[in-house]
């Protein structure tokens, strides 16, 4: 039996999360306006996201990246997927930026040589796969390294 206060609540369904966030952020990113998602507790994400994956918080606010992050791994990649046939080889690296670490591949180094390595200061964007010229967090390093 209710007690009337259920008749009161009305349910809303979630919004429903979309590429469409992704391709926003992208937008922003290229345009020199990366942001992360952060939570009340400081937490960082990337879009799409409704809500923190560390603390559940719905409470998300739009954060700006730094502008220029350092590289905490990389790997460089020889044996691609047919979406990055005509790229390779290329770095793929994870970047710390911030409130997040961003995953994109290293552009503007010999991805045979030694200029790849952890800390190389390097500023996001975004390129072009050669592959098919779809859009991609790209990384390139910072002036003056």
């Amino acid at each position: 039996m209710s007690d009337g206060a259920d008749a009161d609540r009305t349910e809303t369904a979630p919004t429903p999360i979309t590429d469409a966030d992704y391709a926003e952020w992208l937008d922003a990113l290229a345009a020199g306006e990366g942001y992360a998602l952060v939570c009340p507790d400081g937490h960082g994400s990337l879009p799409p996201r409704r809500l923190c994956p560390e603390c559940g918080s719905t409470s998300l606010s739009r954060e700006p990246l730094a502008e220029t992050g350092r590289v905490e791994t990389f790997s460089v990649v020889h044996v691609p997927s047919p979406r990055f046939a005509d790229d390779v080889p290329y770095v793929t690296a994870v970047v710390d930026l911030g409130p997040v670490r961003a995953t994109g591949v290293l552009r503007g180094v010999d991805p045979e040589g030694d200029a790849v390595a952890v800390g190389l200061s390097v500023e996001a964007g975004v390129e072009k796969r050669a592959t098919d010229g779809e859009p991609l967090v790209a990384f390139r390093p910072a002036d003056g390294e």
